[in-house]
C-alpha cells in the first residue's frame, strides 16, 4: 500500500507516496510530466506492487504540494528527488520519468551517477542542446504568455485531446488538469514556470550519464511538441534501445499501460541483475 508524505523545502511542501517492498532489489521512481501529478502512473503502481520499492510524487508548484514559490530550478527538482530517496531509505532508484519527469531524471544522472540503477524515458527527449534548433529553445522561455492567451476552457481541450489517444489517456489527464480550475493563472504560471527551467538547464549542459540499463520509450503518434524526432535522434547518437508504442500519444503508459508496464519491468531485471 502506497503511504503519503510531505516534504518540507524552503519553498513549500512536497508531497510523495512510497511503498516498500521487502528484500526490494531496486526503487521503481515514477515522475510525471509538466501539469500531471501522482495520479499518471495509477496504471503502473499496482502492476508494481510488492515486486519492487515504488515511489512517486506531485512534483513542486503541482496539484496537492503547493503552494510553491517558482524560484527553483531543474537541478533543484533532482537535489530535492535525492533528499526524499535518502530519507525513506529507497536505495538504487530506476527512473521512470515521463516528460517533464524525464528531463528530471536526466537531471539527477547528471547528478548522482552513483546512485541510479537505471532510466526509462517515456515520451521525454534528451536534455541536451545539440537536439533542439534555436527557434525551439528561444520558445521554451516564452510560454507562459502563450498559455496566457487562450482561454481556459481551450488549454483545457488541448491539454487533454493533445496527450492521449485513449479516452481512458485523456478523462485522465483532464482530472489532473481540473485541480486548476477556476485558477488559470497558476496553471499558466505553472506551466511557463516549467519550460523556461527547463531551456536553462539545457542552456547549462547538466551531464546525464545514462550508461546503465536505460529504455527510450515513445507513443508512435506522440504528437506533443517534437518529441518523436527528439526520440529517432537520442536513439541514433546515443545507441539507447528505442520501443515504439503502438497508437500510443505523449501519454503512452495512459494509452497503453500493459505494453508500458512489460518495457518498465525489463529495465527494472536488468538493473536488479547488476547488484
Amino acid at each position: 500500500m502506497l503511504n503519503e508524505n510531505v516534504y518540507e523545502t524552503p519553498l513549500g511542501p512536497i508531497h510523495y507516496w512510497v511503498e516498500k517492498a521487502a528484500g526490494a532489489p531496486v526503487t521503481l521512481v515514477f515522475l510525471p510530466g509538466l501539469t500531471a501529478d501522482h495520479r499518471l502512473f495509477e496504471k503502473q503502481l499496482p502492476y508494481f506492487s510488492g515486486k519492487y520499492n515504488l515511489f512517486v510524487w506531485d512534483a513542486p508548484g503541482h496539484a496537492s504540494s503547493a503552494p510553491f514559490a517558482l524560484t527553483f530550478s531543474l537541478l533543484d527538482k533532482a537535489v530535492w528527488l535525492d533528499e526524499i530517496l535518502t530519507a525513506e531509505g529507497l536505495r538504487r532508484p530506476v527512473i521512470v520519468g515521463q516528460s517533464m519527469g524525464g528531463y528530471v531524471g536526466q537531471a539527477y544522472a547528471g547528478k548522482f551517477p552513483e546512485k541510479l540503477a537505471g532510466f526509462v524515458s517515456v515520451d521525454s527527449a534528451p536534455l541536451q542542446r545539440a537536439y533542439l534548433t534555436a527557434a525551439e529553445l528561444w520558445l521554451l522561455k516564452r510560454m507562459e504568455p502563450v498559455y496566457r492567451a487562450f482561454p481556459w476552457r481551450s488549454l483545457l481541450h488541448l491539454g487533454t485531446s493533445g496527450v492521449a489517444t485513449t479516452q481512458y489517456g485523456r478523462s485522465l489527464m483532464r482530472e489532473m488538469m481540473l485541480c486548476y480550475d477556476g485558477d488559470k493563472a497558476r496553471y499558466v504560471r505553472l506551466v511557463g514556470h516549467g519550460y523556461r527551467i527547463l531551456a536553462e538547464a539545457i542552456e547549462a549542459g547538466i551531464p546525464a550519464d545514462l550508461r546503465r540499463p536505460a529504455l527510450l520509450i515513445c507513443g508512435e503518434k506522440d504528437h506533443a511538441g517534437s518529441c518523436i524526432r527528439y526520440a529517432r535522434a537520442w536513439h541514433k547518437k546515443t545507441g539507447l534501445p528505442l520501443e515504439w508504442v503502438p497508437g500510443a500519444g505523449h501519454n503512452s503508459n495512459t494509452d497503453a499501460p500493459e505494453t508500458v508496464n512489460a518495457l518498465i519491468e525489463r529495465v527494472a531485471a536488468q538493473a536488479a541483475k547488476t547488484i
